[in-house]
């Protein structure tokens, strides 16, 4: 007969053999089932990849998203700074414009931005790769400030055609027609007055001048009327009205909508915002050219020069 010492040596050895099955059996089962499990969730990354590489609105929404994260995020970072505050970070010195790049590629562009772009080279005649640089910075800036990037856009159509030289009789310069000497300041973080014929530089430069005209104003259509050189009860030719107009055909393209380049806009007609009662004066005071219009330049002089308050490019 076996001793009580030997039978519960076995009895210690069969239990731990078989806990140590057990263990082996069970983490060979976790195993196979993590196996499992990962494989599942791979395939289910390349079908939700495949299926957004087909859905080209959902690309792009997706795309829009990432984008304006990682912008919040940057924007978060660096305490929020505007344009002027980035321009001031860049390699520039006196007298000499900010080197940034006036081409890009098309290529890189989203859908949206490519369909704007495409449609501009065609309505306007002019080079792709500058127009997608301008489009892709309409963008990169509008969500810095706020601006619609349509609008920016737009309003360099009405003002230049898109021509980065054009000047005005009265002193407005480049693609979005700034009145360099009026906004000198607001160059020199770009290198000085000669930077508002660098079309990067010009853009940035009029969005500021555009913002501070609608906060000024209270509205995109007076605010328009303040960029353009009138006041918000003055009648400016119908500029506002073509610049919302061409927007609305920007916003269309950028949707996808197959819009020809040589359509005429509908232009609707955009009333003046009504006159406040006059306020009883001693004696009247002599009038100051506005410093926060893009024009700036005295109603009378602005009528003569420009009849219908539009801008004609010197060369197209």
């Amino acid at each position: 007969m076996l001793q009580p010492q030997a039978v519960m040596r076995n009895a210690l050895t069969t239990g731990r053999e078989s806990v140590t099955v057990f263990l082996t059996d069970v983490g060979h089962g976790l195993l196979d089932v993590s196996h499992s499990m990962l494989a599942m969730v791979g395939l289910a990354v390349v079908a939700g990849a495949l299926f957004m590489s087909s859905q080209d609105e959902l690309r792009d929404s997706f795309e829009a998203r990432a984008w304006g994260w990682l912008e919040a995020r940057h924007l978060a970072r660096s305490g929020g700074e505007d344009l002027a505050a980035v321009a001031e970070t860049e390699p520039s010195s006196a007298g000499v414009p900010v080197n940034t790049s006036s081409t890009a590629d098309l290529a890189d562009l989203t859908r949206a931005q490519a369909n704007v772009a495409r449609w501009i080279v065609r309505r306007y005649h002019v080079a792709p790769e500058p127009v997608a640089r301008l489009v892709q910075e309409s963008w990169t800036v509008g969500q810095r400030t706020g601006i619609e990037p349509t609008l920016i856009l737009s309003v360099m159509a009405i003002e230049s055609s898109f021509n980065p030289f054009a000047q005005s009789p009265v002193g407005a310069q480049g693609l979005m027609q700034v009145m360099t000497k009026v906004h000198s300041d607001k160059y020199e973080s770009y290198g000085g007055h000669l930077a508002a014929f660098d079309p990067v530089s010009n853009l940035r430069v009029g969005v500021l001048v555009l913002k501070e005209c609608i906060a000024r104003a209270g509205g995109l259509s007076d605010g328009l009327r303040f960029y353009v050189g009138a006041g918000a009860s003055d009648d400016d030719g119908g500029y506002a009205a073509k610049v919302i107009a061409e927007q609305e055909l920007l916003k269309r393209v950028a949707a996808g909508q197959n819009i020809p380049p040589t359509i005429v806009p509908v232009i609707a007609k955009v009333a003046p915002a009504p006159a406040a009662a006059p306020a009883p004066v001693v004696a009247p005071a002599a009038p100051a050219a506005s410093e926060s219009t893009a024009h700036a330049a005295a109603p009378e002089q602005d009528a003569l020069a420009r009849p219908d308050h539009e801008h004609v490019a010197l060369a197209r």
